[in-house]
């Protein structure tokens, strides 16, 4: 098990040097002016008629492997440049927004995983009867629908309709509440730090806010979850070790959970796991129709207003949470297959 995860930790330091280089890659297509507006947090100094002094005292007419060094001792130092979006340093405006989107991705997630494995078991034990085909229906047509799609049909069915799932963070009231000095802000995610403080009013708000996009990527992403579980548990029930298992006079209900299901978890860990570092990279979309004031949005806003420092700090975090969010997969399949620890 030791060397399973050492010889696993040690693609880490590989895989973060790929994707510095492809970040600085996509430094290297922009024009020195460009680079430029990564270090300034003034656009009115672009336009001064100091900009090749200014170039040359950044080192953006250096050869371009002393140029990546540099970059990567300013990445170390956490020196991202100057967000024009956030109006602060891009690190600062990442770290204040990734709370929301990870605050997103923690209601989101639970409901996603396990109603998609529920949902792909039960479908799977009912092979071809009628509750396997409601469920394969509901499945491919939550899969079918794009995010925006059906993130629009919640908004206009439980907002503008109903009036429940309200678009944004907070209503004003409890905005203005949050941003007073009496109210700590302790993780930065806007349900957690309301109970916290003790304002439960606070908490009902931030989680009505919260129904509507956690609708959307539950409805969405739940059904590819159950569909991967109904084909591996079908695969699995076929195995001949099951039919062992039934032919000894084994209980059904401990042929299903200790046999079948949990080697039926090791290709869903490998979907699940993605799912969920899609989640914490940001949900565009459904961040931008729910305006929410997420990684995700923020990012759609930098590339829109074309801020190269947020652009590129913005991938190189979204690339870290990549590679960690697959390591921990990579570590999860040594506890749900033990057979895994002697690859």
């Amino acid at each position: 098990m030791v060397f399973y995860i050492l010889r696993r930790l040690l693609f880490l330091p590989l895989a973060l040097f790929g994707v510095s280089l492809l970040v600085f890659t996509m430094i290297g297509f922009l024009s020195p002016y460009q680079r430029l507006a990564t270090f300034i947090n003034s656009p009115e100094r672009l336009k001064s008629d100091n900009v090749d002094k200014l170039i040359s005292f950044y080192g953006l007419d250096d050869p371009i492997f002393i140029q990546y060094f540099r970059w990567m001792k300013n990445v170390f130092q956490g020196n991202l440049g100057w967000s024009y979006v956030g109006k602060a340093p891009v690190l600062e405006s990442i770290l204040i927004r990734f709370p929301y989107t990870l605050e997103l991705a923690i209601f989101s997630v639970i409901p996603i995983i396990f109603l998609g494995v529920s949902f792909g078991v039960l479908s799977a034990l009912h092979h071809n009867k009628f509750l396997d085909h409601i469920l394969r229906i509901f499945a491919v047509v939550g899969w079918s629908f794009p995010d925006f799609v059906f993130g629009l049909i919640v908004l206009m069915v439980f907002y503008s309709t109903l009036g429940w799932f309200p678009p944004g963070n907070l209503s004003i009231w409890a905005e203005e509440i949050v941003k007073s000095p009496a109210f700590r802000h302790i993780t930065g995610m806007l349900t957690f730090d309301s109970l916290l403080n003790g304002r439960l009013d606070v908490f009902w708000d931030a989680l009505r806010h919260l129904l509507g996009p956690v609708l959307t990527l539950t409805y969405v992403e739940f059904a590819f979850i159950l569909r991967i579980t109904r084909s591996s548990m079908l695969e699995v029930l076929r195995r001949d070790y099951v039919r062992t298992a039934r032919a000894k006079g084994l209980e059904e209900k401990a042929v299903i959970h200790k046999h079948a299901r949990r080697n039926a978890l090791v290709p869903v860990a490998t979907v699940s796991g993605q799912t969920i570092v899609g989640l914490l990279a940001g949900t565009v979309i459904v961040e931008t129709i729910f305006n929410r004031t997420g990684i995700g949005s923020f990012m759609a806003i930098a590339a829109q207003q074309l801020d190269y420092a947020s652009i590129m700090g913005g991938t190189l975090f979204f690339g870290l949470i990549l590679i960690l969010g697959n390591l921990c997969v990579d570590l999860s399949y040594a506890f749900i297959d033990p057979r895994v620890r002697l690859d």
